[in-house]
């Protein structure tokens, strides 16, 4: 999850040397344009159909103007169909399949065409709603066509690029262009926030999780979103980087099914033209670090409060989701080279990265019966919480991971952190179950939410 100013972090597939790129050669050549191309890529991306069947709650007040917005949670839960349409991209020939997350992240029923209309059902295998990405395996396929990685470190601003996709459920639909900017981190998709490819190519509903290829048939990145007024395509679409779907489908072979990101365990904020003449900067750019966890991978490799990080291994970090994805596709259990500017005097410091740490042990307890808030789960706050939830680094308590039913009736939600119940300050999940079992008439409880601290009555 990525905060503001908090950079809080997590079989391969061999990526292979960039082939030289040529443009036409002879009138032949100009008149075939990218037919060729299409021929040999255009196999390996399918049309995704998904289904979900999700709660919906019938309040007597829907659609009403105005009591509809009090009474949403009102009613009761009604089972509903939902189905999307969107693309994949087939990564080998046993059925490894990207998409997006908002495609199939939640889907039971997921059916997959191919170019030649062969179906395959499908299981999501790995998903991540932060990056917006699905991994699936089809069911007993095998030698199916499949595309290639680029690094995508090595794409170029102005390459010719094509989008091959599904848009609007018409059919297999292919659309050209360029690259036409690198490192969009200031934008976000739905609920991703991340590192993208712009391109001029032609995105429109239904090309994500689809194929944005450069002109040797190699895949550079998946299609995940547009930025437009009407709905439609208005030549400013973004792509993942292949770079980061590749160590997708890396922990997916493993058996993950959450994508498990490095943590750097530290708040940092980009540097901007009125703070780099004091950090010894002669302009703006990179990380300065503001604070730091006491168990810090960065803090450990002598990084420090007041450093700024300029780059990671060769690859420069200006914002926090740069920094995110710098750390995600260098993977668990790897080394990077951080450089640091510190006084003014530049240094490179080597860092492992390795996911959060569950410890200490978080203790998580469920509340009995007999509690004044039955079915509250909570947990001791340790640097696995503080990064589930975006907690600050410094936090110490007890964070609620499920309200409940009745929690959430009362206005509790998932990372509410429990400060004071009934005058008794909580320091652990034992200190507040004890306490929700003693109330008795009357309940007061002190949260903290993000930044602010919310007082709550209530009556038993």
């Amino acid at each position: 999850m990525i905060r503001a100013v908090l950079i809080s972090l997590t079989m391969g597939l061999a990526v292979p040397a960039v082939a030289e790129t040529q443009v036409p050669q002879s009138q032949a050549e100009i008149s075939m344009g990218f037919a060729p191309l299409v021929k040999e890529a255009a196999p390996a991306v399918v049309n995704i159909f998904a289904k979900q069947v999700v709660q919906v709650r019938q309040s007597p007040f829907t659609g009403d103007p105005f009591f509809d917005q009090f009474f949403r949670s009102f009613g009761t839960p009604q089972p509903r169909v939902e189905s999307s349409l969107g693309s994949g991209v087939i990564l080998s020939e046993d059925g490894i399949v990207v998409s997006n997350y908002h495609v199939v992240g939640m889907s039971t029923d997921i059916r997959v065409q191919l170019n030649d209309r062969s179906e395959y059902t499908a299981e999501v295998l790995l998903a991540d709603e932060e990056s917006d990405l699905a991994i699936l395996k089809l069911k007993d396929a095998e030698g199916l066509p499949f595309l290639q990685f680029r690094d995508s470190d090595n794409v170029d601003v102005g390459e010719l690029v094509m989008a091959i996709g599904n848009p609007f459920g018409v059919g297999q639909t292919v659309t050209s262009g360029i690259v036409s900017g690198l490192a969009r981190s200031g934008v976000a998709t739905g609920n991703a926030r991340g590192y993208f490819i712009q391109t001029d190519a032609a995105i429109n509903p239904g090309n994500s999780g689809g194929a944005l290829i450069d002109i040797n048939g190699d895949l550079i990145g998946i299609n995940t979103s547009i930025l437009t007024r009407s709905g439609g395509s208005n030549g400013i679409g973004f792509a993942i980087p292949a770079k980061l779907v590749a160590q997708f489908v890396e922990q997916a072979r493993k058996g993950f099914d959450d994508f498990q990101r490095p943590w750097a365990g530290m708040f940092g904020q980009p540097v901007d033209a009125d703070m780099a003449e004091g950090l010894g900067l002669d302009r703006a750019g990179g990380i300065v670090v503001s604070s730091m966890h006491a168990v810090s991978p960065f803090l450990a490799a002598g990084v420090e409060a007041g450093d700024v990080i300029t780059a990671l291994d060769g690859q420069p970090v200006n914002t926090p989701a740069e920094m995110v994805f710098r750390m995600s596709v260098a993977g668990l259990d790897s080394e990077v080279t951080v450089e640091t500017v510190r006084d003014g005097e530049v240094m490179e410091r080597t860092v492992k990265m390795h996911a959060a740490p569950d410890m200490p042990s978080r203790e998580t307890i469920e509340t009995g019966r007999r509690s004044a808030i039955p079915g509250l789960v909570m947990s001791n706050v340790n640097p696995a919480v503080m990064n589930e939830f975006g907690l600050p680094l410094s936090l110490e308590g007890v964070v609620v991971e499920n309200p409940g039913e009745v929690g959430a009736r009362l206005g509790i939600g998932p990372g509410d952190v429990l400060r004071v119940i009934d005058g008794t300050e909580i320091l652990t999940t034992k200190d507040a179950e004890k306490a929700l079992r003693d109330a008795r008439k009357r309940l007061t409880l002190e949260v903290q939410r993000g930044t602010q601290r919310v007082v709550m009555r209530f009556r038993l």
